[in-house]
């Protein structure tokens, strides 16, 4: 079971759910490639390319923690974040405590529907999370459910037709004065 699954609240659901986009494997994947050319070279830079080999050993295995490990959720009640394997990070953000959520999509980005966005909560706190798949698709559905938990605290606080038009807490009708 997910970490989102087992946080969820009495009578919340989760209504999108999106990921590390895959782009963050490119740098290992060229440098492996880079490695392997340069030590079958004869030209003594075997030792340049063993070094880079075990960096793109280690860039994979961080990128395979980084999109396994991490969750991006929103609920009708909150924004769900964890990521990390042995060090653990999660935001979890009330819908109603969100002031505006910023994207931001390099060039590379908007071709391969991937970016940062940041979460601003109330108090100006700024919470950056990198390398999402459709950042946008995230932020509009936040803004959904944002709208839509307002929707209906309106409904709730201020119910249609609660008297008559012209009636009184009573049910009365007219004003009250003057009536026996």
């Amino acid at each position: 079971m997910s970490y989102v699954d087992k946080n969820l609240m009495n009578g919340e659901m989760v209504v999108y759910r999106t990921k590390i986009h895959w782009i963050v494997f490119v740098r290992p994947i060229v440098a492996f490639i880079i490695s392997i050319i340069l030590m079958n070279m004869e030209s003594g830079s075997q030792f340049l390319g063993a070094i880079l080999f075990f960096m793109s050993i280690y860039w994979a295995i961080k990128s395979i923690i980084r999109v396994y490990f991490s969750e991006y959720a929103i609920t009708n009640k909150r924004v769900l974040i964890k990521h990390g394997l042995i060090k653990r990070e999660s935001l979890e953000t009330l819908l109603s405590k969100i002031e505006g959520i910023h994207v931001e999509q390099s060039i590379l980005g908007r071709l391969f529907n991937f970016g940062t966005i940041i979460i601003n909560g109330t108090g100006g706190t700024g919470n950056p999370f990198s390398t999402l798949e459709a950042p946008l698709n995230f932020r509009k559905k936040v803004q959904e459910q944002i709208s839509n938990s307002e929707n209906i605290e309106q409904k709730v606080t201020t119910p249609n037709n609660a008297f008559p038009r012209g009636a009184d807490e009573q049910g009365q009708r007219g004003l009250g004065i003057g009536q026996g």
